[in-house]
Formats: structure tokens, C-alpha cells, sequence
């Protein structure tokens, strides 16, 4: 007859079978996984600052003020950009479509980040880790497209101002805007619907406080080779993108230089400005992010999670920022609805 500590040995050695089993780098077999059926159920483990624990409610102020700051910037452009009537070009639609990604985006990883900061609330299951990380790399797409569109705008209101409000018609807005959105959903199925069926025998943790597909892939015990594949061909998608855009920047200070007034060309060159720092803002965090990945293998890790933090916070920060700074419509627009507030205030 087996005694309770004859059986609490047996377990123990099966937990060590397991736990040796589901080290390598092939799949959990259906012995293991009749013995260990949570090996891939198991919720994935998010990660905020490795070894800054006890500091991540500190860490959390800066992290609150940033989020609250880029919903109530990209919020405000919005509001401004459907209530005020001389915003109603294209121009500005391209603008609020920048900022709903931005805000998107934001309000993604937001809740879990902030989760694992206050509450040190980690786990996260895997539907809901995968959609995050399928809307996260969806956006970041999105954004490339909608930086492109608006490049296209100026390319068009600069080289070609008498045809502006016939080539750009609200109608061809809506579908540029469409295009751009159904490009960056359809393009990140490929790589994200695998994830549901991968096997996840090994360790459950996350180097991120939000789900990355690069990640979640880490921690597959399958053949993953497409998974690395595919995303090279995004990078060269998000490149092309870029390398149109300077073209196109390349056209429009070439036509700039032909007009024969100073002032004339001033004019022309500061419509584009707000546009080009938010061009470079998006790729040069992009750029840095990538190269960090390619070549800071001796970096340290927090260096890796800060340019992350970087790459989806600082762009969605600054964009409002530069065009209330640079777009004097946008001014002028903040101006009027801070004085009609002001007005009504005393009216009541």
C-alpha cells in the first residue's frame, strides 16, 4: 500500500520529468502534456523594470503624466479638428487620423502597463496578449501609411495647388484613409494567427509590460521560421513608406526653389515643417529601436525596455506638440476655443 510520502516522492519526480522536459526547444510531447496539461494554457507573465521592483510606483508618475498628456493633446487636436470649421481640409483630416492612432495606441498598452506598475498585476492570457499585440503592430503600420498620406497632401497642395481641392476630395480622403487602415490590419494577420495554436512549454515571462509578437514568439516550442521571416517584410514595407516620403520631399523643395518670392517660399516650406518633425520623430524612434535589437545584445535589458517605451510613447507625446507649436490654424483654432469658453463662462 502507498504511503502519503511514497506518493508526494512520485510527484515530485514527475514535476522534475516536466520541468526537464520542457526546457528544450522542441514541443512539449503527449506524455508531458497528459502529466502537465497547463504547459501552454499557462497565462503569459508581463515585466515592468527588472530589479527597480520596489521603485515601480515611482516610475509609475512619469509613466501616468505622459499617458494623461497624450490623451488630452491628441484629444484636443481632435476636438478642435471636428468643431472648428476652417480646420476642414485635408490637411487636418490626416491629422486627426495621426492622432486617433496615437491615441489607440496609447490607450492599448496603457492599462497594462500602468497594471503591473501600481498593482504589479503581471499575468495577462494569451487572447488577450495576442489581440494586444496584433492592434500594437497593426498601429505602428497605420502610422507609417497615414505619415505617407499626409506627405502625398503636401506633395499635391505644393506641386500642384490649383488641382488641390479636386484631387483631394473628402470622398478621396475617406478612401486614402480605409486603405491605410486596412493595409496595417490585414498585413499583421499573417504573422499574429500562428501564435493561437504555438506550443508555450517554456518560461511564461515577457520582457515588456505589453504583449510584442518578437516576445510571445520567444517562448514558442514550435517552428517559428515564418514568424522570423515575415517581419523583415514589414520593415522593408515601413522603409518603402519612408523612402516615398523623401522622395516626394526631395520634388516638393525642388519646386519650392523655383518660386521666385522669398516670402512666397517661407510660406510654402513652414506647411511642411510640422509634418517633417513628426516624420522624423516616428522613424528615428523606429530606427533607434531596431538598431538596439540588432546590435545591443551587451546592452543592458533596461536600455532595450526604455528605447520600447521610447518608440510607443515619444511620438504620440510630440505630434500634438509640434503642430500646436508650428501650425498657426491649430493656434489660432486653441486660441478661439479657449476665449468662447472663456466668454460663456461670463455670460452664465
Amino acid at each position: 500500500m502507498t504511503t502519503h510520502f511514497e506518493k508526494e516522492g512520485q510527484e515530485k519526480e514527475i514535476s522534475l520529468h516536466v520541468s526537464i522536459a520542457t526546457r528544450g526547444s522542441s514541443p512539449p510531447s503527449a506524455e508531458v502534456s497528459d502529466m502537465w496539461p497547463n504547459v501552454s494554457a499557462a497565462p503569459f507573465l508581463l515585466t515592468g523594470f527588472p530589479g527597480l521592483e520596489e521603485a515601480h510606483h515611482w516610475i509609475s508618475i512619469p509613466f501616468f503624466a505622459v499617458y494623461f498628456s497624450v490623451i488630452l493633446g491628441n484629444g484636443t487636436l481632435l476636438f478642435l479638428i471636428r468643431y472648428d470649421q476652417s480646420l476642414h481640409e485635408p490637411m487636418y483630416y490626416f491629422l486627426a487620423m495621426l492622432s486617433l492612432s496615437d491615441l489607440a495606441v496609447t490607450l492599448t498598452t496603457m492599462p497594462t502597463v500602468l497594471g503591473v506598475l501600481w498593482l504589479d498585476y503581471r499575468k495577462i492570457h494569451h487572447g488577450v496578449c495576442f489581440l494586444q499585440a496584433y492592434i500594437i503592430h497593426t498601429l505602428s503600420i497605420v502610422e507609417s501609411g497615414i505619415l505617407l498620406a499626409m506627405a502625398f497632401d503636401r506633395f499635391i497642395a505644393i506641386r500642384n495647388p490649383l488641382r488641390y481641392t479636386s484631387i483631394l476630395t473628402n470622398s478621396r480622403v475617406i478612401q486614402i484613409g480605409v486603405g491605410v487602415l486596412l493595409r496595417g490590419c490585414v498585413s499583421i494577420i499573417p504573422p499574429i494567427v500562428p501564435l493561437h495554436w504555438f506550443p508555450y512549454c517554456r518560461s511564461h515571462v515577457l520582457s515588456h509590460a505589453f504583449c510584442l509578437h518578437q516576445d510571445v514568439i520567444k517562448l514558442a516550442c514550435a517552428d517559428i521560421t515564418f514568424n522570423r521571416i515575415y517581419p523583415v517584410i514589414l520593415v522593408f514595407l515601413v522603409f518603402l513608406d519612408s523612402l516615398i516620403i523623401l522622395f516626394s520631399y526631395v520634388l516638393i523643395l525642388k519646386t519650392v526653389l523655383g518660386i521666385a518670392s522669398g516670402e512666397e517660399r517661407a510660406k510654402a516650406l513652414n506647411t511642411c515643417v510640422s509634418h517633417v518633425s513628426c516624420f522624423v520623430v516616428f522613424f528615428a524612434t523606429a530606427i533607434g529601436l531596431s538598431l538596439i535589437h540588432r546590435f545591443g545584445k551587451h546592452v543592458s535589458h533596461l536600455v532595450h525596455i526604455a528605447m520600447s517605451y521610447i518608440y510607443f510613447l515619444f511620438p504620440p507625446l510630440m505630434n500634438p506638440i509640434i503642430y500646436s507649436i508650428k501650425t498657426k490654424q491649430i493656434q489660432q483654432g486653441i486660441l478661439r476655443m479657449f476665449f468662447r469658453g472663456k466668454s460663456r463662462n461670463r455670460l452664465t
